[in-house]
């Protein structure tokens, strides 16, 4: 790992597909599997689409086109210098919906992958049957847990430094992603076989040239944008119930973005919205609960058809 990726390394093989799709002006790279209505899984930090892996199986086998997608900036989609803000992010969502030639789309998030799709369906609400999102607060919900929870988010602080992140993130060829990963995980999933290769591919990815940097832009928007104009009309674009139902998985171990949090954005959900708490599990139900979050998931679905 001493030499800098190339992008092509997170194209790990599968059954899935992968491809590229021009959307919002920029290129993403996608993998897919299975037929039937659109479900878009948007994975978060310091990850890359391949924390999905195990819903793209269990969603194809339940009769769904799944689509994992490398964020902007992330993985081997493009990672343009600017466009980390709430509405470019939703409006990259929206066009990879509307290029993969689908009206539609249920979308599924995790993190950040969550963040958006609270955003996609608050500003593009018409692209949107369902919102499934783990760890995941409403945007609005989270700026409150972060003023409320300033050491649970020392983190975020810390992100907001020029430069230094991104060297302290890939520097040790990326050992505090292995770190990050670890601290934010339950203890059962830590000692599962599969983490290590989980260790291995995300400290990869995040070496791929202008990962790290595209990663803190996302950060860096989302603190700097609350004192600016931007930041203000994104809060006013967002502060709506969603008109889908939403289902909320959450680690009830999770250290950095607490159930407590996740929980305060019900004045934000849709009808027939859903919460559910996973004992033992932390930061990553998607990956430490891959089972359990696969089943709620297709079941959850199961109800809007």
């Amino acid at each position: 790992m001493s030499r800098k990726p190339d992008p092509s390394v997170v194209r790990v093989a599968g059954p899935w597909t992968h491809r590229d799709v021009s959307a919002n002006g920029i290129r993403l790279h996608v993998a897919e599997l299975g037929e039937g209505p659109l479900v878009l899984l948007l994975h978060g930090f310091p990850e890359f689409w391949w924390s999905w892996r195990h819903q793209l199986t269990a969603l194809a086998e339940a009769g769904y086109r799944a689509v994992a997608v490398d964020l902007r900036g992330y993985g081997d989609s493009d990672k343009p210098p600017r466009g980390y803000d709430g509405y470019t992010l939703a409006g990259d969502i929206a066009g990879l919906i509307k290029a993969l030639g689908a009206q539609r789309a249920h979308l599924v998030g995790h993190a950040w992958g969550g963040a958006t799709a609270w955003t996609v369906g608050a500003i593009h609400p018409r692209l949107v049957s369902s919102i499934s999102v783990l760890s995941a607060p409403h945007p609005l919900a989270m700026r409150r847990a972060f003023r409320r929870h300033p050491r649970v988010n020392s983190h975020v602080l810390r992100f907001q430094l020029p430069i230094y992140p991104e060297r302290w993130l890939t520097g040790e060829n990326a050992m505090q992603v292995a770190r990050l990963l670890s601290a934010w995980s339950g203890p059962k999933w830590r000692s599962a076989p599969e983490f290590d290769e989980v260790i291995r591919r995300c400290r990869q990815a995040m070496t791929i040239p202008g990962v790290a940097h595209s990663a803190m832009e996302y950060y860096r928007w989302a603190v700097r944008s609350q004192i600016r104009s931007d930041g203000r009309r994104f809060t006013e674009a967002v502060d709506k119930p969603m008109q889908v139902p939403v289902l909320q998985i959450h680690g009830a171990l999770d250290p950095i973005t607490l159930e407590s949090s996740a929980r305060e954005s019900r004045q934000w959900l849709g009808p027939g919205s859903e919460f559910r708490s996973l004992p033992e599990v932390g930061h990553f139900p998607n990956q430490e609960a891959s089972h359990t979050t696969s089943r709620l998931i297709s079941e959850f679905l199961q109800k809007m058809s």
